[in-house]
């Protein structure tokens, strides 16, 4: 597994032996309570905690305008160390087998969240406001939930393409009119493995070979390398950019929009608490922070929130979103497919 190979074997087997301090102990039953006074207890437990810390793999620039809203209204510390996701995680699960209760919450991709609860380093939670997200954002298990999406999109030129002739079904680029006008990232095997598995898998790669083999695909790497070579007429379509970089272009007047071939692509980021969070009632308030009030900050910095009651920007569109228990089980068979169906055989 590709968390397993980040430490030693034995280090993630020490994860599984965790157990909360006992100081911390009185306040984890907070994280499952439902009573009609749970605000109010959490509220006044968190503050007598005074702080908490968050490991994340947010931006720096984007981390402030998440955290200091919630500094400012509860009074709470948020303590940060941020690092990109592969590196977050290792350093959770080595803290976790090394008995070094520093996170109280992780906030990181999807995939990555899924291998913290089968380490056992993250703890179940109940919250009145899983019933506001979309479906999909909470796992069975509830030790994660997801509170943002990467929504891929299509982009085009819109000196190059016409609206009206944008394809509406992922066989509609089978047309001739698109040979050697598509173009994809270098790694975006999860929107790949996703796209397949929702054909059926032998319908899918079989797809996917005809299509590089008929109108070939033009392969780059950078989502934002992607994105300018649409702009510049380069890369007539591109199938796989974020949602909001084509609209940053189009606030500059660059000749780019975008469209979705539906269901498009989302990979969920998610929060969780660890299992022996020093501050769990602080986590907890921080918890449900995310999931209500900071879904608005989100939109801000080009999120897409997981909450339904915010206006997302893209309302209406349908999405399907990467099972995150696919990624971890089998990343190398989906990385191979999609390197020597697509990248290796693509324009370079």
């Amino acid at each position: 597994m590709r968390w397993l190979n980040m430490i030693g074997a034995a280090t993630v087997g020490a994860a599984i032996l965790l157990a909360p301090p006992h100081a911390a102990a009185q306040d984890m039953s907070l994280l499952t309570y439902d009573g009609p006074d749970r605000q109010p207890k959490i509220e006044a437990a968190a503050r007598k905690e005074g702080t908490l810390t968050l490991y994340t793999s947010i931006s720096e620039q984007d981390l402030a305008t998440l955290v200091a809203p919630f500094e400012k209204k509860y009074g709470i510390k948020v303590k940060t160390w941020r690092a990109g996701t592969d590196k977050v995680l290792q350093r959770t699960l080595t803290e976790a087998a090394a008995r070094r209760h520093e996170a109280d919450i992780v906030h990181i991709s999807a995939p990555e969240m899924e291998a913290l609860h089968r380490e056992k380093v993250l703890q179940p939670v109940n919250s009145p406001h899983f019933v506001e997200l979309i479906d999909g954002a909470l796992p069975a298990h509830r030790e994660w939930v997801a509170t943002l999406l990467s929504v891929w999109v299509q982009a085009y030129n819109t000196n190059l393409v016409k609206k009206d002739d944008l394809p509406k079904t992922y066989r509609d680029l089978l047309d001739p009119k698109w040979n050697g006008k598509l173009g994809i990232e270098f790694k975006n095997q999860e929107w790949f493995s996703t796209v397949v598995r929702g054909m059926g898998e032998e319908a899918g790669l079989k797809f996917f070979r005809e299509l590089v083999g008929r109108n070939g695909i033009t392969v780059r790497q950078g989502h934002s390398l992607l994105t300018n070579m649409v702009v510049s007429g380069d890369v007539p379509l591109a199938l796989t950019v974020y949602s909001y970089m084509p609209e940053r272009e189009k606030i500059k007047n660059a000749p780019i929009d975008w469209f979705a071939i539906e269901p498009a692509v989302a990979r969920a980021n998610g929060i969780g608490i660890t299992r022996a969070a020093p501050h769990p009632a602080a986590a907890l308030l921080f918890y449900d922070y995310m999931l209500t009030e900071a879904q608005k900050h989100l939109i801000g910095i080009d999120y897409v929130p997981t909450n339904k009651a915010v206006p997302s920007p893209l309302k209406g569109l349908r999405t399907t979103m990467v099972d995150p228990a696919v990624t971890l089980d089998e990343m190398e068979k989906w990385t191979r497919l999609y390197q020597d169906i697509v990248v290796k055989r693509g324009m370079h």
